[in-house]
């Protein structure tokens, strides 16, 4: 497979200012170590550094180099199945999230790059060591406040930025005789956080130079700051509003109010902590106020999302824009490169906001207002999931999961959380109303859970929900039915029928006739796993009548591929071609969801491929479900469609078709384990389209199928794209 470059892994190398060391440094110890550590204090550059260090080393790692943001993880529990979602490694297996993971590195060359483990430092540690010991090709690079310490590990500690002396200052002024921007301030020699206070400065104030005039008060400042590069930024960007030498006296008499406490134990933290209370007093009483609410956001946000969450009521809202573009102009917010519109604090700056909310008693209700915010969307997904606005506010809860796990948590886990004290809420009522919106949130994300293949965490947390209700409740009810619809597609079947059948036999003891509809539904759906074909048809034909008293309509979306699946397993190919067409007029000729007509169309092309003589139908609806697979990200539904076109491909002689089609397959069925969940009969099929294809090619197969495997992603985007499929044969 082709390696893949770090996420985000250029960002801000164009402006790394005074790092060419450090990159050096890191470079030797990556050649030299399989665990590095980058430490340092808050708001010194770690993660800049060791993004830039990353996208220099990436041409070594064959199999890529991946980023794994922690900031905004707090449960340990869910590091090991984290990682392996970067990976992009579907949970459709029996196995640990760790097994899994450890499998699929085993034989491969990676960089993982582990971002922000402070909080998490033993449970990384332990990962660490496990992916290393069994996994000889990856290295880790981690960024951390602290080391790890764990075994082979070597720490390098990212110092600040340099800062010339007085009598260099001097020197540079004699040589320089000119104003200078920060690109000539680098070529003079000046240090470090000088070029990058002269670089900032130029963002907020066009033409800004370093000159004989003003170089003595850059230095002074940046000296003043430690050169921790946060807090040299946080400096530059006041220029907007006052003059330099202002700004010079103004911080000097800021860290003799604010630094007088800690003259005792100065150090760089204290430096940084001075400088970010200065910036806070600079901020109005509404951006100040702004400032702590979003400290609440684990992950990146846009506007509406800060108004549902930091409004206490529709008039502070009014308030919230132009509060927001204050703390942007002031580079406490920045805009987050490459999406539109979206917005992030950085660590060291939610840090400080979570202090000021705590201190102003606000943590509960801001988080309750998170809650709240997340369960609304989560709600209208899940009663909404096939209706036409599908996949936008999927890849918004995609785009947000951070933020989705940390309303789980206030939900689901208070008390629990060592991050959040606060959350022991001595009101049982109030707590019990956030365990109920922890359940629903859960639940309700139903279909998030398997269309994202994130099956192991959405059953992680609806086994939190039967933690928080032991007692027969809708919430326990509706948490066992959505875990056993979960546990049927990770292949947990025993476990699966289990919670199914209690589910709802629960269900319909409370009189919840919605959770008994979607019981009886999930409930055909392990049956058919099981191989039980009477007894799911039976279950599908109740769940019919229910879902459709209960008007649930994508239960009978979900229920029409359920049933066609049935009938192509069974025998009845006719019935399940009229099935999945009747399943997609119900949708409507001009609906654009995804997820339940890919189904559809991927079962519909393996029928009509064991009927001879519709070649071209099945083409067009696989291409078609493949087209839908690519939108969703679905690998292994990616990885049927290709299966489809290459045994198709071998019916009509075209041999290398069938190759590159089987070589595309190859690498996302090592993301997800065993080929065709180990299904015998398409497996049979794979296996006599392969033999007459490396027959008819002899040597040639290898090399076509590792071209497939070498470009699957983009040329597989270009076939969902235009339905054609252009192989390049190697050596022709």
């Amino acid at each position: 497979m082709t390696g893949e470059a770090t996420p985000n892994a250029r960002a801000g190398i164009t402006d790394l200012v005074g790092r060419k060391a450090e990159l050096a440094a890191l470079a030797s110890l990556l050649g030299q170590s399989r665990l590095v550590t980058v430490t340092g204090p808050g708001g010194v550059g770690k993660t800049r550094v060791a993004r830039a260090a990353t996208a220099m080393a990436v041409g070594r790692y064959p199999d890529g180099a991946w980023l794994v943001e922690l900031s905004g993880l707090r449960d340990p529990a869910l590091l090991a199945s984290t990682v392996a979602s970067v990976l992009r490694l579907p949970d459709h297996d029996t196995r640990t999230p760790l097994d899994t993971l450890l499998d699929y590195l085993r034989d491969r060359r990676v960089l993982l790059v582990f971002d922000t483990c402070e909080h998490l430092v033993g449970a990384c540690a332990e990962l660490a060591d496990e992916i290393l010991r069994a996994a000889p090709g990856v290295t880790i690079l981690a960024t951390s406040r602290q080391p790890l310490d764990a075994p082979g590990e070597h720490v390098y500690a990212v110092p600040p930025l340099p800062v010339p002396h007085a009598d260099e200052t001097a020197r540079a002024a004699g040589a320089a005789g000119e104003a200078r921007s920060a690109g000539e301030v680098q070529a003079a020699g000046d240090g470090g956080a000088v070029e990058l206070f002269a670089l900032r400065a130029a963002s907020v104030v066009p033409g800004f130079r370093i000159t004989d005039a003003n170089r003595a008060d850059v230095t002074r400042l940046c000296r003043r700051l430690d050169g921790i590069p946060l807090a040299v930024e946080l400096a530059a960007v006041r220029l907007r509003t006052m003059q330099l030498p202002d700004l010079v006296a103004r911080l000097d008499k800021t860290f003799q109010i604010l630094g007088r406490e800690e003259t005792a134990a100065p150090g760089r933290h204290e430096t940084l902590r001075t400088a970010i209370e200065w910036s806070h007093r600079l901020c109005s009483p509404a951006e100040r106020r702004l400032w702590a609410r979003l400290s609440v956001f684990a992950g990146t946000f846009d506007v509406r999302a800060v108004e549902e969450t930091c409004a206490e009521t529709e008039l502070e809202r009014d308030d919230i824009m132009a509060a927001l573009v204050g703390l942007i102009d002031k580079s406490v917010v920045l805009r987050d490169d490459g999406v539109d519109g979206r917005c992030r604090l950085l660590d060291t700056l939610r840090e400080f906001g979570a202090g000021q909310l705590a201190a102003a008693g606000e943590v509960s209700a801001c988080r309750d207002r998170h809650l709240a915010r997340y369960l609304r969307m989560a709600r209208h997904f899940g009663e909404h999931l096939t209706d036409d606005d599908q996949l936008p506010r999927y890849r918004e809860l995609r785009r947000e999961h951070a933020d989705v796990r940390s309303a789980l948590e206030h939900g689901l886990l208070p008390g629990n959380s060592p991050e959040l004290p606060e959350l022991r809420d001595p009101g049982r009522a109030l707590d019990d109303l956030r365990a109920r919106c922890g359940a629903e949130l859960a639940t309700s994300l139903y279909g998030y859970w398997q269309i994202s293949g994130r099956l192991r965490e959405g059953g992680y947390w609806l086994s939190r929900v039967l933690d928080r209700f032991p007692a027969p409740s809708p919430e326990r009810a509706g948490a066992l039915v959505n875990r056993g619809f979960l546990r049927s597609f990770r292949g947990q079947i025993p476990g699966a029928l289990e919670d199914c059948h209690a589910g709802t036999e629960m269900a319909l003891e409370l009189g919840e006739p919605a959770i008994t509809a979607r019981g009886y539904l999930y409930l055909s759906f392990a049956l058919l796993f099981q191989g039980l074909h009477e007894e799911s048809a039976a279950a599908g034909a109740e769940a019919r009548r229910r879902l459709t008293e209960c008007g649930d309509r994508p239960g009978l979306h979900m229920f029409m591929a359920q049933l066609a699946q049935l009938q192509q397993l069974s025998g009845d190919l006719d019935g399940a071609i009229e099935t999945c067409t009747r399943g997609l007029e119900m949708l409507g000729e001009a609906s654009t969801e995804r997820w339940v007509q890919s189904y559809l169309h991927s079962i519909c092309g393996y029928v009509l491929f064991r009927q001879p003589g519709r070649e071209e139908e099945c083409e067009a609806v696989t291409v078609a479900a493949m087209a839908a697979k690519q939108e969703l990200g679905d690998l292994i539904g990616t990885a049927y469609t290709l299966e489809t076109l290459g045994c198709l491909a071998a019916r009509t002689g075209s041999w290398e078709r069938t190759a590159w089609l089987f070589g595309a397959a190859d690498p996302l069925w090592e993301r997800g384990g065993k080929r065709f969940s180990g299904t015998a009969i398409m497996e049979d099929l794979h296996q006599q389209a392969e033999r007459a294809a490396r027959g008819a090619l002899g040597d040639r197969y290898a090399a076509i199928h590792a071209e497939g495997a070498g470009h699957a992603r983009e040329r597989i985007a270009a076939i969902a794209a235009d339905g054609t499929l252009a192989i390049r044969v190697p050596g022709t």
